[in-house]
């Protein structure tokens, strides 16, 4: 099928009061999980890459990308293609050519004067090339090369007041928040401030984003959707069920050395849990 919009499928989730969930996508395989975990779940989905992953495959983003959108027309579920947590300008300009229709333009870490001019900027450039740009105010925490971050430190959440300023001055199209989850999560025991959720559903007039969803709770996800979040990010749950389905793989195999033979279970790992978090959102 056509790879269809972040824009499109985030707006009908929101407007039908579901969420919709984005994945990172690494490898292949990811890939490969996230369109057959859709497809099993009959729910569309959102690939999408990382600046980090990005960086994993030498800097080189056409390669990876060419790959997901593939697979993302082999598949019957529908499927966007998003470019996630960019911080680097010449990579934000690479995402139209490659297909994707949306980026997360990432200028959380400057001060909040810098974050709106530079996320305007994008924002302006990207309007003119169609995408819909995502973007975060206050801090999520827990990407790679960070400090531990508390996310009930004082300051660390997001204002609602702050966010619709923001919102209005920048002219984003989805606002990611800091309502105390926290990237990098292995456990699921994140617990979410579902009053600044509803604030912040009424403060802002864009669709609310989730980082750090691998970290949630079932039953936490479902009321954050119900208090107004719509876009569910799920990175290192795919990556906890890969790696744990290769580990035990190969301590009970430890003679092989061809890669499919874990690869393969591995991939339907993450597709299974795929499939779990697309129920999560209707």
């Amino acid at each position: 099928m056509p790879l269809v919009s972040t824009g499109e499928l985030v707006g009908q989730a929101r407007a039908a009061g579901h969420g919709v969930a984005a994945f990172n996508v690494i490898t292949l395989e990811h890939a490969e999980a996230i369109a057959l975990g859709a497809e099993r779940a009959g729910t569309p989905a959102i690939l999408q890459i990382s600046e980090n992953a990005v960086r994993f495959h030498g800097g080189r983003l056409p390669a990876i990308a060419a790959a997901t959108a593939a697979v993302a027309h082999a598949s019957p579920a529908r499927l966007a293609l998003h470019l996630d947590h960019v911080t680097d300008v010449e990579l934000l300009r690479a995402a139209h050519p490659e297909g994707f229709s949306s980026v997360m333009f990432d200028a959380s870490k400057l001060a909040y004067g810098e974050n709106v001019k530079a996320t305007a900027d994008a924002v302006r450039w990207g309007h003119e090339r169609g995408l819909w740009i995502e973007a975060e105010l206050g801090e999520v925490g827990g990407k790679e090369g960070e400090a531990p971050l508390d996310a009930h430190t004082p300051g660390v959440r997001t204002d609602p007041a702050e966010a619709a300023a923001y919102v209005a001055d920048t002219g984003v199209d989805a606002l990611a928040v800091a309502v105390g989850s926290s990237h990098a999560m292995t456990e699921r025991t994140a617990s979410l401030d579902h009053e600044l959720i509803a604030s912040l559903a009424a403060a802002v007039p864009v669709p609310l984003v989730l980082h750090g969803s691998s970290g949630v709770p079932d039953a936490e996800i479902r009321r954050a959707i119900a208090s107004g979040m719509v876009k569910i990010n799920v990175g290192t749950a795919l990556n906890t069920a890969f790696t744990g389905e290769v580990r035990g793989f190969l301590a009970a195999h430890g003679t092989v050395v061809d890669p499919r033979k874990y690869l393969a279970p591995a991939r339907e790992a993450m597709a299974g849990t795929v499939a779990g978090f697309l129920g999560l959102l209707a």
